[in-house]
């Protein structure tokens, strides 16, 4: 049987939520009884008075990241995390999310079993987006999608989009949205978009409430990079549902697949579809 060997682990709890000190402590004397060592990030162990460390220092002493809360924890964790290239594991606290796949009952023997080497890592593609603003150009990335949509409620907006540099589509409605395989089945799937198998190297563009019925959303391989810019009016972008940017008028944002990818630590069994079945009662 493979025996793998972890020396350090750091962990990033959900912001807001001192009640998961208990579950830390759980995680951190599973973690111990095989002579791991613990981190904690510092605004995790601020907020349940502890001692802990940058999360830039984090990543690097880590094997790999734990994060505690949700899927929303995870996901800002893998967005931070990316230059360092580390497997991050979610554990949920309260219901079962897309990404974080165990919870804190069953985290003692799901590290019992990657010590065995019964687990496995998936890579997930991550948005990087660059805001084109005047002379200045500010790099961000997203897990799940960017937004463009009107900064203005009585206002539709107009998104100039362009494909692999070539004009491909105005979008006259509330906005679009750009999804990663792992966001399809976030505001993507709300807004009529498609569900895309999470290790699939695509992204969709999805109309918000689109003026016209011919506006359907489209997938489009990873390898063609998109240009979008509004021609009369200024909009917003939000990553993940979590930062927001304003777009100004004669400014524009690139969005294609990065090249690092966001390594997530599954249960070896880990199956995508129950997932959907359990969470959005999937062939019900």
């Amino acid at each position: 049987m493979k025996s793998i060997k972890f020396n350090k682990v750091g962990i990033v709890l959900r912001p807001g939520s001192p009640e998961l000190k208990t579950s830390f402590e759980k995680i951190r004397n599973t973690l111990n009884k095989h002579d791991v060592e613990v981190d904690l990030e510092k605004n995790s162990a601020e907020m349940i008075s502890l001692d802990g460390i940058e999360f830039e220092e984090l990543c690097k002493q880590s094997d790999f990241l734990i994060t505690v809360g949700g899927d929303g924890t995870l996901i800002s964790t893998a967005r931070k995390s990316l230059s360092f290239e580390i497997p991050i594991l979610g554990i949920h606290a309260g219901r079962l999310g897309f990404l974080s796949d165990v919870n804190i009952e069953a985290f003692d023997d799901f590290f019992s079993q990657m010590l065995n080497g019964k687990y496995r890592i998936d890579e997930r593609a991550i948005l990087e987006a660059i805001l084109n603003k005047g002379l200045k150009e500010e790099k961000r990335y997203a897990f799940n999608d960017v937004v463009l949509t009107r900064s203005s409620v009585p206002q539709m907006i107009h998104i100039e989009t362009l494909v692999d540099s070539r004009p491909f589509n105005t979008y006259y409605g509330d906005g679009v949205i750009v999804s990663t395989p792992t966001g399809s089945t976030a505001y993507n799937l709300s807004a009529g978009g498609p569900v895309m198998f999470p290790l699939t190297n695509v992204f969709a563009l999805t109309p918000i409430c689109p003026h016209s019925l011919t506006q359907r959303p489209v997938v489009l391989p990873g390898k063609y990079p998109i240009e979008m810019k509004t021609s009369s009016e200024r909009a917003l972008v939000i990553f993940d549902g979590q930062d927001t940017v304003e777009l100004g008028l004669g400014e524009s944002i690139d969005i294609k697949l990065a090249s690092k990818m966001v390594k997530l630590i599954h249960k070896e069994d880990f199956n995508y579809f129950e997932i959907l079945k359990e969470k959005l009662s999937w062939g019900d």
